[in-house]
């Protein structure tokens, strides 16, 4: 809205012209240059001043009451500014009453001149630095609210937003903070892990910068401190990935103990690195002036079974604090936008109404009531947010075995008021896991196709992908054509298809082709 819009009661723009008119002149000359909007704290006084004759000190008094919405004191002021304006300018109660609470509207904001002056300084440069140098702009950001997890996820789900790749932690790129590399990509700092301390981190930088990239974990090991640098360090670099730029090694194996062993990899490299060291530090000049070569052996890396996505992610929260490389729901994508109603944040829309949500089991709290019956209190987290819920009595007793942290659920529900208060809650009534509710509920895809897009190579994509897919889901295919405006539906007698997430991505890529998943 234009600005003028904010005060219809008296103030109006007309025929588009600059000058604003007000049914009384005693406002103009404090609003004129804000285009009829009380925007500084010194307005409001002004306005309780000359309209309702408040002394400066009792105008202050009614800009505090304003700014700390004193409910009790505001009503005393209200009565105090409608007699005031009608005793010293006549103006009707009305028109009073309107004044003061435009007045009340914007105190609860307005800054005085001084300060949004400067505020406004700040706006405009923060505002030109993520516009022209978006990916330096949130490094910093991430930086400087590197304890505040909550708001790190926050700015890195900003970062999506903003299609600026944020990259995991790397032992031969990251700084100590958060940084912009060379391909304009925010790298993830070494400092933001847990676990590995300042000191630690400027070991490793420092020795990084003096003799260049580590090649190994064994490299690694040789050349940190390792009175810095101890095995907690190296555990959580592992975890979160920063050693993922060593080649050939995987980071289960950091931490796999094969049979008969008796130390796992982190804990040999620490043990070969002392080694090393020592080797190195009693190594004598020999008789023909050059250096005795440190030849110690390498230890040997086992093999063993990578971690699955989820618990490679799960690992990366337990170090950061949120999911860098994924999220654990990212493979039910397509059940979050087509089977759900909304995210856990936007339950509370619709209050009394049956819904639908769906995400991970992050906490679960099995409790006893006074009745001597169990109950179990239990968070579930989606791409945005977290919601608490809670199960009693039967439903305890129908749903408790999914219930576990870790686990995928879709759970079907009202939201309500709880009994005897007017605080809302929502029930789950029906649970299923998450990883059964594809073939539940996908009863159809159609296939969009744009017939100035159709070819041969598409259609031979098409029906070798539905060929290597079959399974329960019915097909539709549209085909369209948005010069003439028409389209023909045609359901396949011959094909019926697994929907899994290969397929689907498959399919999205073909030329001209959108998918839509009917319920």
């Amino acid at each position: 809205p234009g600005p003028m819009q904010f005060i219809p009661n008296f103030v109006n723009r007309k025929h588009g012209r600059e000058k604003v008119e007000y049914p009384h002149d005693l406002l103009e000359p404090i609003l004129n240059y804000t285009y009829g909007i009380m925007v500084y704290q010194e307005q409001i006084m002004q306005t309780a001043q000359i309209i309702a004759g408040y002394s400066l000190g009792g105008a202050d008094l009614l800009r505090r009451a304003m700014g700390k919405k004193d409910k009790e004191k505001m009503a005393k002021e209200r009565v105090k500014f409608v007699k005031g304006a009608k005793e010293i300018n006549e103006i009707p109660e009305g028109k009073a009453n309107d004044i003061f609470d435009i007045m009340e509207k914007f105190a609860e904001y307005g800054f005085n001149r001084s300060h949004s002056a400067a505020y406004s300084v700040v706006a405009y440069q923060t505002a030109y630095l993520k516009a022209n140098y978006p990916a330096e702009y949130m490094a910093s950001v991430l930086t400087h609210n590197m304890s505040n997890i909550e708001k790190v996820s926050f700015f890195m789900d900003e970062c999506k937003r903003q299609n600026i790749p944020v990259l995991g932690p790397d032992v031969n790129e990251s700084g100590m903070y958060f940084d912009v590399n060379k391909e304009g990509k925010i790298r993830f700092g070494l400092g933001a892990i847990k676990g590995t301390g300042e000191a630690a981190v400027e070991s490793i930088l420092m020795e990084r910068d003096l003799n260049g990239p580590y090649t190994d974990i064994f490299s690694f090991a040789e050349r940190v401190n390792l009175r810095t640098v101890n095995k907690k360090t190296f555990e959580s670099l592992a975890y979160a990935g920063a050693f993922d730029i060593f080649q050939n090694i995987h980071r289960r194996q950091y931490f796999n103990v094969p049979d008969g062993d008796s130390g796992n990899l982190i804990e040999k490299a620490i043990k070969y690195g002392n080694a090393y060291r020592n080797e190195k530090d009693a190594a004598q000049v020999s008789m023909f002036g050059g250096e005795s070569n440190v030849a110690i052996p390498l230890p040997k890396i086992a093999e063993c079974e990578c971690w699955s996505d989820i618990e490679k992610l799960k690992y990366e929260k337990d170090v950061v604090g949120f999911y860098i490389s994924g999220h654990p729901l990212d493979q039910f994508k397509l059940e979050l936008d087509h089977f759900c109603t909304c995210s856990v944040d936007k339950i509370f829309d619709f209050k009394g109404r049956d819904i639908s949500i769906a995400g991970i089991v992050t906490k679960s709290l099995v409790r006893q009531g006074k009745n001597g019956k169990s109950f179990v209190i239990f968070s579930l987290e989606d791409f945005v947010d977290t919601v608490e819920m809670a199960l009693f009595g039967e439903d305890y007793l129908t749903f408790e075995k999914y219930i576990k942290a870790g686990q995928f659920l879709y759970i079907k529900g009202k939201i309500q008021q709880r009994y005897n208060t007017d605080q809302w809650e929502f029930k789950p009534q029906v649970i299923h896991l998450l990883q059964d509710i594809r073939n539940k509920l996908c009863k159809n895809i159609q296939i969009s196709i744009d017939v100035h897009e159709l070819t041969h190579e598409v259609i031979d994509s098409l029906e070798h992908l539905l060929q290597e897919n079959t399974g329960p889901c019915d097909i539709k295919v549209v085909l369209l054509d948005g010069k003439e405006n028409y389209n023909v539906e045609m359901q396949s007698r011959k094909f019926k298809i697994e929907p899994n997430n290969i397929l689907l991505e498959e399919l999205k890529q073909l030329q001209g082709v959108n998918l839509k998943i009917v319920a």
